[in-house]
């Protein structure tokens, strides 16, 4: 029967350019690009802060993680967010019903309290008990001694 050796570490993407992943490469070459396109084109006026907001924006999409969700995921969720229509309903109950309900639904409920009990009236309860079980007669003498 052969024998074949089963992947343990699925869930880590492979480190192919050094010690960054395929993403990670991905990110930041093309931030290195769009900076050399943005040095080529604009005078550096212009060209340092375009290039420090791209570097920003490409390192943190390549490394950063917030609560250990990558950056990316949380820039795709922020969009879709923002792009899908909010529909929100609020509709203001009158006070008067709101307490009627309340009292509705209370009234309903049975409370089971239990009674407190003291410390004497304790010991008087566990004094009761011991003194039923040493002097309790057998049950059914009376029949077992006529048979």
């Amino acid at each position: 029967m052969k024998q074949f050796q089963v992947p343990q570490f699925i869930t880590v993407e492979d480190k192919v350019i050094g010690p960054l992943t395929i993403k990670q490469s991905v990110f930041v070459l093309g931030g290195i690009g769009i900076i050399f396109v943005a040095y080529r084109v604009f005078i550096p006026f212009i060209f340092f802060p375009i290039a420090a907001f791209v570097g920003g924006l490409a390192a943190a999409l390549a490394f950063l993680k917030i609560n250990d969700v990558p950056f990316p995921t949380l820039v795709k969720n922020g969009f879709l967010y923002a792009m899908r229509p909010h529909v929100y309903i609020w509709k203001k109950e009158d006070q008067k019903k709101q307490k009627a309900l309340l009292t509705k639904e209370l009234s309903g409920l049975t409370i089971n309290k239990t009674p407190k009990l003291s410390e004497s009236k304790l010991s008087d309860l566990a004094w009761s008990l011991n003194i039923k079980e040493k002097y309790r007669e057998p049950e059914n003498t009376e029949e077992q001694s006529n048979k």
